[in-house]
C-alpha cells in the first residue's frame, strides 16, 4: 500500500510550510514515529515524524521549497516492490512540479561554483542568508554560547545538528579537560590552574552580522507570519485602562519562591489566570453569533527569539496549575521553542 505524506499544520496560524531538509532519502527504510522531514512553520523549525512504516519511495517537494498545508510532499511505500508504483503515481499526479524541479536543480548547481570564494555564501548551512539548524542545535548553541555562523553543518543538506554544536563547544573547552583528567600525580598543580577558564569569556563576543546595505532582503516564513498577525491585530478594537498597583507584596512573594524555580513571568501568568477566574466576564471574545464566554483560561506570553523572531507560547488551563507547575511548563515551552 502507498501512503501520502502531507504538509502538516504545525500551528493554528500556519497556511504553508517550507521544507528545511529531508532526514531520509528515497529508498530509505522508514519506521513509524521516525523523523522524516524538517519543516519550517510560521513559528519555528520542527521535526515531522512518519505515521507509517515502509520505504520513502519519492519526494515531491524538495528541500527549500514550500507547500500549502495538506498538500502531499512525499510518498511512502509499505514494501520495496511498491516503490516503482509510487514513483509513477507521483509522476502522474504532479507532472508540473517534476518538470520544474530538474530546472531548478540545474540552475542551482552552478551557484556554489561561482560563490566558492565567499566564506559565508559557500556554507551549505546557510540558505538565502538564513542559518539552517535543528531546534536542538539552536538551543545548545544558546546554552554553550556557540556562534552558528561559524559552523559547517554535518547533517542532511548541510544542516547544523546538535553534534556540530557540541563539537564546536568541545574545541573551546578541551584545554581544561586534560587538567581534570590528570589529578592523580600532580594533585596540587591540577587545582591551581583553575584560573584558566576565566579566559574563556574572551571569545564570547560574536562578530556583528553582515548586513546587505542597499538591498532588500525578503522576509522568511517566521517574519511573514509576525507581520501578518501584527497587521490583523490592528483590526481588533482596543480599549486601555491605566491603573496604579502597589506590588510590594508581590515582590516579597517573588523573592520567597524564586529559589524554587518560579519566574516572574510564571507569577504574572498565574495572577492573570486567577483574575480571569474571578471575573469570567473579561475572559470573553467577539463572534458573529454573539459573545463567546470561554470555559478555559489559556495565557499566551510573547517571547523574543535569538534570531530575531517572535513566538507566543500558550500556557493552557493556567487556572488549574499551581505556580510551580506553571513555571515548569513555561520553561519547557520556551526551551522547546
Amino acid at each position: 500500500m502507498i501512503h501520502e505524506v502531507f504538509m502538516p499544520a504545525l500551528s493554528s496560524t500556519m497556511t504553508e510550510g517550507k521544507i528545511v531538509s529531508w532526514e531520509k532519502s528515497p529508498g530509505d527504510k522508514v519506521e513509524k514515529g521516525e523523523t522524516v522531514v524538517v519543516v519550517e512553520s510560521d513559528k519555528a523549525d520542527m521535526d515531522v515524524e512518519s505515521f507509517y512504516e515502509g520505504y520513502l519511495a519519492t519526494i515531491t517537494v524538495s528541500a527549500g521549497d514550500t507547500a500549502p498545508v495538506g498538500a502531499p510532499i512525499a510518498l511512502i511505500a509499505e514494501t520495496e516492490a511498491e516503490i516503482e508504483a509510487a514513483k509513477q503515481q507521483a509522476a502522474q499526479s504532479t507532472p508540473a512540479t517534476d518538470t520544474a524541479t530538474p530546472q531548478q536543480a540545474t540552475a542551482s548547481t552552478p551557484e556554489p561554483v561561482q560563490t566558492a570564494p565567499a566564506a559565508i555564501a559557500d556554507t551549505p548551512s546557510r540558505r538565502n542568508g538564513r542559518i539552517i539548524a535543528s531546534p536542538r542545535a539552536r538551543k545548545l548553541a544558546k546554552e554553550l554560547r556557540v556562534d552558528l555562523n561559524t559552523l559547517r553543518g554535518s547533517g542532511p543538506h548541510g544542516r547544523i545538528v546538535a553534534e556540530d554544536v557540541e563539537a564546536a563547544a568541545g574545541k573551546v573547552s578541551t584545554p581544561p579537560a586534560p587538567v581534570t583528567t590528570t589529578p592523580a600525580a600532580p594533585t596540587t598543580p591540577a587545582v591551581m590552574p583553575t584560573p584558566t577558564p576565566a579566559t574563556m569569556p574572551a571569545p564570547l563576543p560574536a562578530p556583528p552580522a553582515a548586513v546587505p546595505l542597499g538591498e532588500v532582503v525578503p522576509f522568511n516564513t517566521l517574519q511573514n507570519a509576525v507581520v501578518r498577525n501584527m497587521m490583523v491585530s490592528l483590526q481588533v478594537p482596543t480599549f486601555r485602562v491605566g491603573y496604579t498597583i502597589t506590588t510590594d507584596e508581590l515582590d516579597k512573594l517573588y523573592k520567597k519562591i524564586k529559589p524554587k524555580g518560579v519566574t516572574m513571568t510564571g507569577l504574572l501568568a498565574k495572577a492573570v489566570a486567577v483574575t480571569l477566574q474571578k471575573h469570567p466576564l473579561v475572559n470573553a471574545s467577539y463572534t458573529e453569533r454573539g459573545i463567546q464566554y470561554h470555559s478555559s483560561i489559556n495565557v499566551a506570553v510573547a517571547v523574543a527569539m535569538a534570531d530575531g523572531g517572535l513566538i507566543t507560547p500558550v500556557l493552557r488551563h493556567a487556572e488549574q496549575l499551581d505556580i510551580y507547575s506553571l513555571s515548569r511548563t513555561w520553561k519547557d515551552l520556551v526551551d522547546r521553542a
